[in-house]
């Protein structure tokens, strides 16, 4: 994948997390109690408070190249120096190198972004935005349990991209390659997929529950 953007290389300490995926815009809280990374956060929390978190691959152990820059917006200093962290995601980077790995990484990083759009993403993104409703409308339906559409959900078609990416759960490979997407509608295009087999499958459940008596064996 080639990069769209590099506006500027820096180091950045890292911190590579077994199956999580952060997305700009998105919170993650973190304990941190490992004494590596305790050191890690009291030399970032001396200087500008951000990190790079990646994910790691469950099965073949590696550390993605891309990640996401976490910016610490709160902290709680617990017994044993341990610490809680609220953290809030910022630009997307790819490793280019490793400076260290010893007490904690660190690596040359450059930011990515997006490529520019070549059309108007309003109506995708509607259409995006559209299937959510139907997925939680499902959902509620099929549970009997009310759920609320969540009052936070962007509307513009970036934003809107990397929060339904955030809520996905249980594909953190999935959502790895949405995070490592630099075209805006290729990673709508893709959601929309995701949220329509979704959608199809709560659909028919749905069905079958209505068909069904409630007492009938399952």
């Amino acid at each position: 994948m080639d990069s769209v953007s590099s506006v500027a290389v820096r180091e950045l300490p890292l911190f590579p997390l077994p199956e999580l995926v952060l997305f700009p815009g998105r919170h993650l809280p973190l304990h941190i109690f490992e004494f590596r990374y305790r050191i890690m956060m009291n030399t970032i929390l001396q200087s500008d408070r951000r990190f790079g978190v990646l994910m790691i691959d469950p099965d073949s152990g590696q550390i993605s190249k891309v990640g996401c820059c976490a910016e610490v917006v709160h902290f709680q200093r617990l017994p044993d120096d341990r610490i809680k962290i609220l953290t809030m995601g910022q630009q997307r980077f790819r490793v280019l190198d490793y400076v260290r790995e010893k007490p904690y990484r660190v690596g040359l990083v450059e930011w990515i972004e997006d490529e520019a759009a070549e059309k108007d993403l309003s109506p995708l993104a509607s259409q995006v935005d559209q299937l959510l409703r139907d997925v939680v409308h499902l959902s509620s339906k099929l549970t009997s349990q009310e759920i609320e559409f969540p009052e936070s959900v962007p509307e513009l078609p970036l934003e809107l991209s990397y929060w339904i990416a955030s809520t996905l759960h249980g594909v953190a490979r999935e959502q790895q390659q949405l995070l490592e997407m630099q075209n805006t509608a290729q990673r709508l295009e893709r959601e929309a997929d995701i949220l329509t087999s979704t959608r199809n499958h709560l659909a028919a459940r749905t069905a079958l529950k209505d068909i069904l008596p409630e007492d009938s064996p399952s």
